[in-house]
């Protein structure tokens, strides 16, 4: 059957614009009688007419030819004969209701600028109107896969007359031939349905809830008994056989059922706590938890240095230990107990102060009386004795390193000296003050020996009060290093690099 024929194979009319091209015009006479279809010179009163959307004419023929009267008369584009007959039917006119087109709006959120023609063209061939703005429109088409669509959706959710549908919906609607939109689906409001009778509250309920209330929070001054949590625990047991009677009413019911009879519970949990008399904090009641395990601390054990890792390289680390001196220290000290007899043996005097009598220095360090009067008296065997650190006893001659050369003797002022002086060579005037101290009975240990420590003291003060150091800190780094060059140099670095840190 012919695709412009009636139900009555009658063929369908068709009139067309007067203003369109006589070409546009031919071809579409051609084409409609091809198809089964007749050309009218008037306006059918049952059938279609051909316009140019968008013409001046157009408007002046749906003005003049619309009319509810006439709901088989429908307007539709001229390229509605080649639709049809790439649909190998005639399109039914879905989008029109009382003979007046359907209004539409294309939403912005179909960007594609060839899905908008098409959706229009298909629109205009089914007798929508795709024009619309979207306050006048009925129907707003957008695209379902952006956030725009479920807020429009939310928007005109109480707007009756108008509907928000995905631009898929105008290809459903031409294909089954019918106007349908998008269903409406009940969501359940909450409450109970009409007729549906709510499940009373009993005595059992209530002396069951009293003893719930009894065993978790048995003193009210807790607090806790109007909170969610303590009802939210009670419905998860409704699973335990002794529990099923939970289950008759929600955890919102129960809570409420004691805030609005709270004088009435209470009094029946008070009669229970006081027949069971349970003590505060049991294992069980409301709000009380186990104690968490106590972690052991950590006691962090720093390892101190030792004598034998500050040591020049070929000391002998067995002999070290945490805190001690170096080696030369330790053996000079030795020596000293050593030779003089236990009956006389008195701790040797400090040297004076000043200007540093308010300075305490470490009890532990090689200068400390405290330290030479509690040394243990033990003999030393000829090998435990260095051969560069021996010292002078009594008369008898001096040690190889005490002998100074000759070349050293006797040079000049202008002549650089070979090698570095060594510590008790620094500062020889300050033995001479302290030789004064060591006379009487303590004239059988050399003159040499408090002298010398005399030195190394009083360099520990001179270097102190030079730099601006306290005489501690500079005896605490002389005790690790061993070296009054060393030492020094450590604090005249220290001190310039606070005055540079000043200036800025």
């Amino acid at each position: 059957m012919p695709i412009f024929q009636d139900d009555q194979s009658l063929a369908i009319k068709f009139f067309l614009q007067k203003d369109l091209a006589d070409d546009i015009q031919a071809d579409l006479c051609e084409m409609i009688m091809s198809m089964g279809g007749r050309v009218e010179g008037k306006v059918p009163r049952a059938g279609f007419i051909l316009i140019s959307p968008g013409t001046p004419e157009e408007e002046r023929l749906r003005t003049c030819w619309t009319s509810a009267n006439r709901p088989d008369r429908h307007f539709v584009p001229y390229t509605y004969v080649e639709a049809c007959k790439i649909a190998g039917m005639a399109l039914k006119q879905v989008f029109v209701q009382n003979g007046i087109p359907i209004k539409m709006h294309i939403h912005p959120s179909i960007a594609n600028l060839n899905a908008r023609t098409v959706l229009s063209h298909r629109i205009m061939h089914s007798g929508g109107d795709p024009t619309a703005t979207a306050q006048s429109a009925r129907v707003i088409l957008a695209d379902p896969n952006t956030e725009v669509f479920g807020h429009l959706v939310k928007s005109y959710q109480e707007t009756s007359d108008t509907y928000i549908e995905s631009y898929l919906w105008v290809k459903k609607c031409v294909e089954k031939g019918v106007l349908t939109f998008t269903p409406l689906v009940y969501r359940n409001p909450g409450g109970r349905r009409p007729g549906e009778e709510r499940t009373q509250f009993t005595d059992d309920d209530e002396a069951n809830l009293a003893q719930w209330i009894a065993i978790k929070i048995p003193f009210k001054e807790t607090g806790g008994r109007t909170g969610n949590r303590l009802y939210q625990q009670l419905c998860d047991m409704a699973t335990e056989p002794d529990y099923a009677w939970v289950g008759r009413h929600t955890w919102q019911s129960w809570r409420e059922r004691y805030k609005k009879n709270a004088t009435r519970l209470d009094a029946l949990v008070a009669a229970i706590v006081e027949e069971k008399k349970p003590s505060q904090g049991e294992k069980g009641q409301y709000g009380y938890i186990r104690q968490p395990e106590e972690k052991p601390k950590r006691i962090r054990v720093r390892k101190r240095k030792t004598a034998s890792e500050t040591n020049v390289e070929g000391s002998d680390p067995s002999t070290s230990t945490p805190g001690a001196y170096t080696e030369h220290q330790h053996t000079t000290h030795k020596f000293i107990h050593e030779q003089v007899p236990a009956e006389r043996s008195q701790p040797i005097p400090d040297p004076p102060l000043e200007p540093f009598q308010n300075l305490h220095a470490p009890g532990s360090g090689p200068l400390d009386p405290g330290a030479r009067d509690g040394a243990a008296e033990e003999e030393m065997d000829a090998a435990d004795e260095d051969p560069d650190f021996v010292v002078r006893v009594g008369h008898e001659p001096p040690p190889k390193w005490g002998k100074r050369k000759v070349s050293d003797s006797f040079a000049t002022d202008g002549e650089a000296p070979s090698k570095r002086h060594k510590s008790h060579e620094l500062e020889p005037e300050s033995s001479e003050v302290h030789a004064q101290h060591t006379t009487g009975e303590n004239a059988t240990v050399d003159d040499s020996l408090p002298a010398r420590m005399h030195v190394i003291d009083q360099g520990l003060r001179d270097i102190a009060r030079e730099f601006r150091f306290t005489a501690e800190e500079v005896q605490e780094y002389y005790d690790k290093c061993g070296e009054m060059g060393r030492t020094r140099a450590k604090f005249e670095r220290d001190r310039r690099t606070l005055t540079q840190l000043a200036e800025f």
